[in-house]
């Protein structure tokens, strides 16, 4: 990106497209689609939270891999699903993330400890 590109940006004297945010949030070693994603779903806060850590580098994959999954596990069922089912799917997702989190700690536990 040019520097008087990014200046104008800055000013607010040009509008700034998803490209454009993507190279200024990649300069700035944000994960760029996870950042935009939360940002353009209102969750500003945690976009600004997770665009540098491990939880930005998650997401980002996820979201890339997700469309793939659905569509290779689903198939033509894919047309059965429901947007009304969005928000339990999301919290089963999240539940299912805290058992591996949590199967995987006792593991390690598990193994520290003498025998």
């Amino acid at each position: 990106m040019h520097r008087e590109t990014l200046l104008r940006l800055a000013r607010g004297e040009r509008p700034i497209g998803l490209d454009d945010a993507a190279l200024v949030l990649a300069a700035c070693g944000a994960h760029s689609r996870a950042t935009m994603i939360l940002a353009l779903a209102g969750q500003e806060d945690l976009a600004c939270e997770w665009m540098h850590g491990e939880m930005g580098e998650f997401l980002e994959e996820f979201f890339t891999s997700l469309p793939v999954h659905l569509q290779r596990t689903l198939g033509r069922r894919i047309e059965d699903l429901r947007p009304r089912w969005a928000n339990g799917t999301s919290q089963l997702v999240a539940r299912m993330l805290a058992k591996h989190i949590d199967d995987f700690v006792d593991r390690d536990i598990a193994m520290s400890l003498p025998r």
